[in-house]
């Protein structure tokens, strides 16, 4: 779904809305008059009935029935449930997955889970441009280990080739955070495995976005937040993935009562679960636990494929319109320009970047800023049109056609970018 660069105007924007079998779920978040937001890929819109369920947990499933929900509204088994719920989105087996934690505390359990498998093995690697907090997380795992296990930083085209017999695993994000280029799980899979290494995949950045097939590639492990893309809520509670064949046998250091094989026999040793509970450490967030239930439901009502689709046109399309008038204005694409190579997402570098944000943020268009010089736009396909990408590009032409961007109060750096 592209449109030739003789018809890209706004009424072709509005035609392709018109035709979009996903226009409708539009209407299921929501999203204040006049703005367009295009940062989904940080933080996903509300969905409308997110709302009502939390009241509804709030005043009936805690006000009313208390400490009875954990069985009667099935809070203990959540994280479980919700695990299967999503795991059709990322090529998981019922079983597989489970909602708990933060992607961070996640990416810990399993990075120490694979150094205790490959005890005779001492590297890990990782992309040393994607999102620090994971180069940060493996630093921590591989310190708690005195010195025997070392962090091996590699950029995109160095992956493969750094992977050798004494690598333990390769813990790579899936859609880069800042480009939004995507790796290919299979071969890096493949290649890790082939060398006797183990294969983490964090799914942030793709996970609702692009169809994912996590046992297909053969992955080992896989994290990823539901705060993006799925539509979970701020700060909602991340998502684990174990293959089948590791349940039992791969042991996570953080062991709580919830991963526990009986934890309300209250034994005083530590027995794991022997399937994916064992990845549980302790009582989860409820109320947001709930909220990604919300998120879920919509994901289950549209067509992965369907998805991929749009989000490769509006970005396509994005692309082009900056372009094509913006040309004079300092842009530069930080994105791969090929669609099948890229995520949901658009990248630019400028070297005004920060206010030039800032400025698109006051006139209603909500991307964000990746230090130094990148400004970032997320495509949520599923409340994201095509006349939004028009508007959008509109703003930002007045914003830089007028220097409205150098206005002091663009200037000042804020807490969050």
């Amino acid at each position: 779904m592209t449109l030739d660069a003789a018809n890209l105007d706004r009424a072709a924007c509005e035609a392709m809305d018109a035709a979009d079998p996903l226009a409708p779920l539009r209407d299921r978040f929501d999203l204040p008059a006049g703005m367009i937001y295009l940062d989904g890929n940080s933080l996903g819109a509300m969905p409308k009935v997110a709302a009502a369920r939390a009241q509804d947990v709030v005043t009936r499933e805690w006000g009313t029935d208390l400490i009875k929900s954990w069985n009667s509204a099935g809070w203990f088994d959540l994280p479980v449930r919700l695990g299967d719920k999503l795991a059709p989105l990322i090529g998981a087996a019922p079983g597989e997955v489970v909602i708990c934690d933060s992607t961070s505390q996640n990416l810990f359990k399993v990075l120490s889970a694979a150094v205790a498998m490959r005890p005779d093995r001492s590297v890990l690697i990782l992309e040393g441009s994607n999102f620090p907090t994971n180069n940060y997380i493996a630093q921590g795992v591989a310190a708690a280990t005195g010195g025997r296990v070392e962090v091996r930083l590699c950029e995109k085209d160095e992956i493969a080739g750094a992977i050798d017999d004494d690598t333990i695993a390769v813990a790579i994000t899936h859609v880069h955070y800042k480009t939004g280029h995507i790796h290919d799980m299979a071969a890096i899979t493949a290649r890790a495995q082939a060398a006797g290494a183990l294969a983490i995949w964090d799914l942030c950045h793709s996970a609702g976005a692009m169809p994912v097939d996590l046992n297909g590639a053969g992955a080992d492990f896989a994290v990823g937040c539901t705060y993006k893309y799925l539509n979970g809520g701020p700060g909602s509670p991340a998502f684990l993935f174990a293959a089948k064949r590791h349940q039992g046998q791969a042991l996570q250091p953080v062991t709580g009562w919830w991963g526990h094989a009986a934890p309300f026999a209250f034994e005083p040793g530590y027995r794991p679960q022997h399937d994916i509970r064992q990845f549980l450490i302790g009582t989860q967030p409820i109320l947001s636990m709930a909220l990604v239930e919300v998120g879920l439901d919509i994901h289950l009502a549209a067509d992965m494929d369907a998805i991929r689709a749009k989000s490769m046109a509006l970005t396509d399309l994005f692309i082009r319109l900056v372009e094509a008038r913006c040309a004079e204005h300092g842009f530069t694409l930080a994105s791969p320009r090929d669609a099948a190579a890229r995520g949901s997402q658009v990248s630019f570098a400028h070297a005004e970047g920060y206010p030039i944000m800032r400025a698109l943020i006051a006139a209603g268009v909500i991307g964000d800023f990746r230090a130094p010089d990148t400004v970032r736009f997320g495509f949520t396909p599923l409340y994201v049109g095509y006349a939004d990408v028009w508007d959008a590009v509109d703003r930002l032409v007045a914003i830089m056609d007028d220097d409205i961007w150098n206005q002091p109060e663009y200037q000042a750096r804020e807490a969050v970018t």
